[in-house]
């Protein structure tokens, strides 16, 4: 599959009836959020609003949400089967995440079809959702890849973070500034007198949200990882007034720069975060200064509703489930862990977390696995609770889990691991707030479990258990199920 931008994504979803054109008139201020929620909560279609009130007329009147948020769409974007089970689906990514194609360069595309400069840089132009009642503003960057260069390296890297338009021109971002791969680069050019360089993308292939939503490993750029998922070299457009290079047929592209000077910062939510919990108090954050603005004739604006709940899972999380397992798994194989049989992160834990399959090969492997998975970058907001299996249990099922849990687990005996005051989430509710000060403390702090639900080899083996240390399980012998499957039809089950 090669490159798509935001109308042929949405032409393919169309094909296999997944994204429904809302002709309704509906207003930006928390009633497209509001929908987007109850559509979730019904693993419904990606939406296409195409009646915004203030925005019927203009230069933007459309805005697109909702197309991860099911495994299915994730796999349509991908290129794969609809039905490709978890570990396949995982592997591939895994597989991809590892290859590279660098991108071309060339000289114009679509998103230079308008040019905004100077006192024509409007963001209010664009139908910018308050997506929740809570939020302190209107978050025009929920869905967008956010474009910095490292200053020593020239390399790119392409991330996802917030921002809600401040004033026509300005926007206050979260920025962290150690965990964050742009938050690394923003610390080089604070250190250098420098504002930093930024550019938003909103729209286009759905590889990139796929991709900068995701850890890749720090001086790696998402364009080339991009290129390897396609098969093909991706076409990037030098900005007007940055030093950075931008999909040339993005919808919307917008550019400037970021002070570290506390006088530019700006109030900065509140939000309602990918925990499913609006965060805290409006804070002071650093201030994107708007330079330009380029967009295709009759942009497409794209953002999504963050944020999980029991009872639904957001686009962000849907993707970042498939996203986050592939890295996890990769992170266990580079560190050589043998008998890795599946990686599993539900929908509605965000990473947060983890359920790690294994052929079990020796006592301390859960703790191995742990360890691994908690000492890498990645698990900056991810990996909090790491729960590892045998390979007779479907990680993917929580009735599978729970079985195994009531009884493989023991507390006491090497099941329960708690390691305490890792660097972990700011925005984790759970978490007392004096240790989720990025100001006092560079990021937050966690206390991180593991939960060993393997069978524990410090047992005995006994002879009345066919010399094993587990008793066996209920299970019918494997005649009798050989038997009962020959004869299913008989019964009179055959729908079964």
């Amino acid at each position: 599959m090669g490159f798509m931008d935001t109308r042929e994504w949405i032409a393919l979803l169309e094909k296999h009836s997944e994204v429904r054109r809302i002709g309704a008139e509906v207003h930006w201020d928390r009633e497209i959020g509001a929908v987007s929620r109850r559509v979730l909560e019904h693993e419904g279609p990606a939406l296409l609003f195409e009646s915004i009130t203030d925005y019927k007329d203009g230069p933007c009147t459309q805005l697109f949400t909702g197309s991860l948020g099911t495994r299915k769409r994730l796999a349509l974007a991908l290129g794969l089967p609809v039905d490709m089970p978890n570990r396949e689906m995982v592997q591939y990514v895994m597989k991809k995440n590892q290859e590279r194609i660098e991108p071309v360069i060339v000289a114009t595309g679509p998103v230079k079809e308008n040019i905004l400069l100077g006192k024509d840089i409007d963001q209010a132009i664009f139908p910018v959702p308050r997506w929740h009642f809570r939020e302190g503003g209107r978050y025009i960057h929920t869905f967008s890849s956010v474009v910095t260069r490292d200053p020593d390296t020239r390399v790119m890297n392409v991330g996802m973070y917030r921002g809600m338009i401040g004033t026509p021109d300005t926007t206050p971002m979260l920025l962290i500034k150690g965990g964050q791969h742009w938050g690394q680069h923003f610390m080089k050019y604070t250190s250098r007198g420098q504002e930093m360089p930024v550019a938003c993308v909103i729209g286009g292939d759905p590889m990139m949200p796929f991709l900068t939503g995701s850890p890749l490993p720090v001086g790696l750029c998402e364009y080339d990882v991009m290129g390897a998922y396609r098969n093909e070299p991706i076409k990037l457009v030098k900005c007007e007034t940055v030093d950075l290079e931008v999909p040339a047929d993005a919808e919307i592209v917008i550019e400037g720069f970021i002070s570290d000077d506390p006088s530019t910062y700006a109030m900065e939510g509140p939000f309602g975060e990918f925990t499913g919990y609006v965060s805290d108090l409006p804070t002071k954050r650093p201030v994107m200064r708007i330079t330009c603005i380029t967009y295709r004739n009759k942009p497409i604006f794209q953002g999504t509703l963050e944020g999980t709940l029991p009872t639904s899972a957001s686009e962000n999380s849907i993707m970042s489930s498939v996203q986050r397992a592939a890295i996890a798994w990769n992170i266990l194989k580079t560190a050589g862990i043998p008998g890795v049989t599946d990686v599993f992160i539900h929908p509605i834990t965000n990473g947060t977390n983890i359920c790690v399959q294994i052929k079990k090969a020796y006592q301390g492997q859960p703790k191995q696995i742990a360890s691994a998975l908690w000492g890498n970058s990645a698990a900056q907001y991810r990996y909090k609770h790491v729960y590892v299996a045998e390979d007779d249990i479907d990680i993917s099922s929580y009735a599978q889990l729970d079985w195994a849990m009531a009884y493989r687990f023991n507390a006491l005996h090497d099941g329960l691991v708690i390691y305490p005051g890792t660097f972990g989430s700011p925005i984790d509710p759970s978490t007392p707030l004096d240790e989720r000060s990025i100001e006092q403390l560079g990021s937050g702090l966690w206390n991180r479990v593991l939960f060993d639900m393997t069978r524990n080899w410090k047992f005995e083996r006994q002879p009345q258990w066919d010399n094993e240390r587990f008793p066996p399980t209920v299970d019918p012998h494997p005649d009798d199920q050989a038997k009962v499957k020959a004869r299913w039809d008989e019964y009179g089950l055959g729908d079964l």
